[in-house]
């Protein structure tokens, strides 16, 4: 697909064969009859909201999920068709409409909801499919355990919803088995009881990335990855049992390069100071991109496929590193931020965790400014 010129030399390369590989990887660890709903949401995890989309629907997605109205309709106005499940909250209610018209189906956690859209239905001589969400211990939205078995009677009891799924998201399936199995069983339990009472929705959801590779239990009839799609390594381990390929590079260029004496200072604050005489590497990307401030001092890139240490505070649009030990450094040479060059590799796990944080926040945070441009890798 084309990509829009650009000027300042700070990009993401996205692979779009990789996400088909990573769907057909993912798929291969699910049964013949479980769906796959790709989770899409945050401009689909920074690599593109559209672009994603689209690479999942051709692999054969059922479900596309989004975190907002908004992004579900920008998805119907590229002309993605499939069906898109508002997984976020949908207040204030007044939106309600865009629901209908752009054939969205709403998560429901209340039954103040469940009524809201029941009512608008029933205005509209409409039916509306939905799908409730069941806290099971995560403490964000959802009717709790307890109160799940009324409250999915309830909606199944709307005349002007369609009770199409069930789903609960777990708090901790990359770090804590435990905790993910006793989720899981509080989940089927409820599900199990809807179904004592003739009530059984065809969508029954709860596994993430880590989930659907650690826990076969937790499959359902549908399964919701969104990190492992993107390439991105979903807990410690899980590359020994899935061949993931990042999908996203992260580039810029070197636009000026100086050597100052030992003892000269670079940034602001003054944070770093010269041991020795040092050259140093301008790069075309800043905190306004994206990159994480907390690396200054901290952070690497590649360069020539070598390793340069982030020298300094990160400003808001350009940074510097340690480029002494390079000494074919030129201006314009390229520098990776995430991915590959040469025989060597910086994974947005790493990057992640020098910044202590995690892969959704560095992919999900890098800039709208920074242009994506898309391909296909055999």
């Amino acid at each position: 697909m084309s990509s829009p010129p650009f000027y300042r030399p700070c990009w993401a390369d996205i692979d779009l064969g990789a996400l088909r590989h990573n769907f057909r990887e993912l798929k291969r660890r699910i049964s013949a009859k479980t769906r796959v709903m790709t989770v899409v949401k945050a401009d689909g995890y920074g690599h593109g909201l559209v672009p994603a989309a689209r690479a999942a629907v051709s692999c054969g997605a059922s479900f596309l999920g989004v975190s907002s109205l908004e992004e579900g309709v920008a998805l119907r106005r590229a002309g993605v068709r499939a069906p898109v499940l508002v997984l976020g909250t949908l207040y204030p209610f007044g939106n309600f409409p865009v629901l209908f018209r752009e054939k969205l189906v709403p998560t429901v956690a209340s039954p103040g909801t469940a009524d809201a859209l029941n009512r608008l239905a029933h205005r509209r001589r409409e039916r509306l499919p939905v799908h409730l969400k069941i806290d099971t211990g995560f403490g964000r939205i959802g009717v709790s355990v307890p109160n799940a078995l009324k409250f999915i009677e309830h909606a199944a009891g709307c005349s002007g919803l369609m009770l199409q799924g069930l789903f609960t998201h777990f708090s901790s399936s990359d770090v804590d088995p435990a905790a993910t199995r006793a989720q899981a069983g509080a989940f089927w339990t409820v599900v199990r009881g809807a179904a004592a009472k003739g009530i059984r929705p065809p969508w029954i959801h709860l596994a993430n990335s880590s989930a659907l590779l650690r826990f076969p239990q937790t499959h359902g009839t549908m399964v919701r990855p969104g990190l492992a799609f993107y390439g991105a390594v979903p807990y410690a381990g899980a590359d020994r049992v899935v061949s993931l390929r990042p999908a996203l590079t992260w580039k810029t260029k070197v636009i000026y390069l100086k050597t100052v004496p030992k003892g000269f200072t670079v940034s602001y604050a003054r944070t770093w100071k010269a041991s020795r005489a040092t050259r140093v590497a301008t790069l075309a990307v800043g905190y306004a991109d994206g990159y994480p401030r907390s690396l200054s001092n901290q952070g690497e890139v590649l360069l020539k496929g070598r390793r340069a240490r982030v020298i300094g505070r990160v400003t808001m649009d350009m940074m510097m590193v340690d480029a002494t030990g390079i000494p074919s450094c030129r201006i314009g040479d390229e520098a990776v931020l995430i991915g590959a060059q040469g025989g060597e590799r910086l994974t947005v796990e790493e990057v992640a965790g020098k910044a202590r944080t995690n892969a959704y926040e560095i992919l999900s945070r890098i800039a709208g400014r920074v242009p994506r441009i898309y391909h296909e890798q055999n």
